[in-house]
């Protein structure tokens, strides 16, 4: 099984015949194409473009991140899974604003069942956060009565907010979030959600890269220039599934210390060792297997993204509605 491969140093990758090499003045080791899903450049990254050919005709995306841990591009492969007519179906749900509105909507409200899926499984030993949920609940009432895209927006910002002020009940003083902040992020728990949410992007967009979806034609996010907005309408669903819970156990765990974070209050970073640890839970949790309800088999976390897009091709098509994934576990 191919998995995902993370470079957090500063350095280069050269090519000698059939062999990658990540290189710097530490080290030198070799990439296993052949069992590599994506690359995730943390450091600085130079390479030749014999590398880049050679990624591209293994079909291999490089996802690159700043120095805060934020997405800032990608290297993506030449598609080979092309769909004309899926595209144009995919566009014609954009287009169609009842149509977007219907997905737009699913999107909300798969992300805010897991986000409750997540509070009610603490609720059972902290009733504090009863009040927290009703209050999300009442705003998922709301959903149905939107009829535009920023009304869903909106709804889908206060139920993140009210998320937050129950999550800081949940953590510890020194872990709680406060005031969610990004560019940078002011303290340890922003940093810790800033770099798990990039992470389930870029997760996402492979994925999307490996179905005939179109990358930058969304639903509940306007499509911009320079973005691939549907990674962020599906990876909506999967925070609170999979970061979310990873940041839950890292602290709760007390898995993380000091030596986990550098800067300071208002500008504060993961350092080297506070990302491996992040990304090795990250890519155990990906590779955990559940039983999925409907296939009667044993699924990957990263499996569940993949059959999402799968739901959503077929949505698209006129084949089935699509209706989000909510955690049953």
């Amino acid at each position: 099984m191919k998995e995902d491969y993370y470079i957090t140093q500063d350095g280069g990758l050269t090519r000698h015949e059939n062999t990658v090499y990540f290189e710097n003045d530490n080290t030198r080791r070799t990439l296993p194409i052949n069992k590599i899903y994506s690359i995730y450049a943390y450091g600085r990254l130079s390479f030749s473009s014999g590398v880049v050919d050679y990624l591209a005709k293994s079909g291999i995306p490089i996802h690159f991140f700043n120095f805060y841990g934020f997405y800032e591009g990608s290297f993506y492969p030449r598609e080979t899974l092309i769909s004309g007519d899926l595209t144009v179906k995919q566009a014609s749900n954009y287009l169609d604003s009842a149509k977007r509105l219907i997905l737009a909507k699913s999107f909300v409200e798969g992300a805010c069942g897991n986000i409750l899926r997540n509070l009610n499984y603490y609720a059972r030993e902290m009733k504090s956060l009863e009040a927290h949920i009703e209050g999300i609940e009442s705003e998922i009432a709301r959903l149905p009565g939107t009829t535009t895209i920023p009304e869903v927006m909106n709804v889908e910002g206060r139920i993140r907010n009210l998320y937050y002020i129950a999550l800081d009940e949940i953590f510890p003083e020194n872990y709680r979030i406060i005031k969610r902040s990004r560019m940078p992020p002011a303290n340890r728990m922003n940093t810790l959600i800033s770099f798990g949410n990039s992470l389930i992007y870029t997760t996402t967009l492979s994925e999307i890269y490996n179905t005939q979806l179109n990358p930058t034609i969304s639903f509940l996010h306007e499509p911009f220039e320079r973005r691939f907005s549907l990674a962020l309408d599906v990876s909506e669903i999967f925070k609170p599934i999979i970061i979310d819970r990873i940041i839950l156990k890292l602290v709760n765990k007390n898995m993380l210390d000091d030596d986990c974070f550098r800067g300071e209050i208002g500008d504060m970073l993961l350092s080297e060792k506070g990302k491996k640890l992040f990304l090795t839970e990250y890519n155990e949790k990906l590779s955990t297997t559940i039983k999925h309800r409907g296939l009667e088999q044993n699924v990957s976390f990263k499996r569940l993204i993949r059959l999402e897009l799968y739901k959503l091709v077929k949505h698209c098509l006129g084949e089935k509605d699509y209706k989000p994934l909510i955690m049953w576990w």
